[in-house]
């Protein structure tokens, strides 16, 4: 006999939602009670004045993407050119920082001496803010954009350097023995055994930087002035345009999502290639 219930069932597993699905749809009604709060609390005067409302916010954030490349002079740049600014000193102190972190990290890791010798200056300068750099950058290098780029490269150094010590120092020992087993010398097997295992805790460490180097910009460019997405805020508050403040932060977000996106697929190649 034929199951009447049947057909309801499988309706309701077609319709059924992936995981995906139904956490975008709550993000989208997260989003929308937000911007509803947002906007009755500015209309009801919950807020400061100087709070606009979230379509106010909505329109002028919509006038700076649509219009992202203009050039009407030095202090009056479209978003655009700001965020290429920015983009460059962050990728330039980045790559100085890594460039530095990799191949210390890799001699720590390689040295258990040296490791412990090092270790004291890790964590003392581990924690130092951004903002205590600042002052001494200033003080040696005399100019604004050198010591931008040196308070990112000397803070985005310290997850790099960490994970690439710890990825060196936790190779697989069998692989190791099989390598000296083979006479393979130091250097061979470093290339062909330890950098190839110790990849996923680079590029982890790298990700962690670059989130790093991009969260530290804003504060640099505030201080050292010039020009870029940090002097934009800076520029905008003191012009009172809560609304352009809001465009800023919220570009600023959605370029560290892309960046550690990227890393995030990297970290996913380079572990789908030890896989393989």
């Amino acid at each position: 006999m034929n199951n009447p219930a049947l057909p309801a069932v499988r309706s309701k597993k077609a319709i059924a939602l992936s995981i995906n699905q139904q956490a975008f749809l709550l993000f989208l009604l997260i989003l929308g009670v937000l911007l509803l709060f947002w906007e009755v609390g500015a209309k009801m005067g919950l807020f400061s004045q100087l709070m606009p409302s979230a379509s106010e916010t909505i329109k002028e954030t919509w006038w700076w993407l649509s219009k992202p490349f203009f050039d009407y002079g030095p202090n009056d740049k479209g978003i655009g050119w700001l965020l290429l600014t920015s983009l460059r000193r962050v990728l330039l102190g980045f790559a100085i920082g890594s460039a530095i972190a990799i191949p210390l990290g890799i001699l720590i890791g390689l040295s258990e001496v040296f490791s412990r010798a090092v270790d004291p200056f890790i964590q003392v300068l581990k924690p130092v803010s951004p903002l205590a750099w600042l002052p001494l950058g200033l003080g040696l290098l005399k100019n604004s954009e050198s010591t931008a780029l040196f308070v990112i490269a000397i803070t985005s150094i310290w997850p790099t350097l960490i994970n690439t010590k710890f990825g060196v120092s936790h190779v697989d020992t069998s692989y190791l023995d099989v390598t000296r087993t083979l006479g393979a010398s130091r250097w061979r097997t470093l290339i062909k055994v330890i950098l190839p295992a110790a990849a996923p805790y680079i590029v982890s460490g790298l990700r962690i930087s670059i989130g790093i180097a991009w969260l530290v910009i804003v504060a640099a460019e505030i201080l050292v002035g010039g020009s870029g997405i940090g002097y934009f805020v800076w520029n905008e508050w003191n012009n009172l345009k809560i609304t352009s403040i809001i465009t800023a932060i919220l570009v600023i977000g959605g370029v560290g999502l892309v960046l550690d996106r990227l890393f995030s697929f990297l970290q996913t190649w380079v572990a789908f290639g030890q896989r393989v």
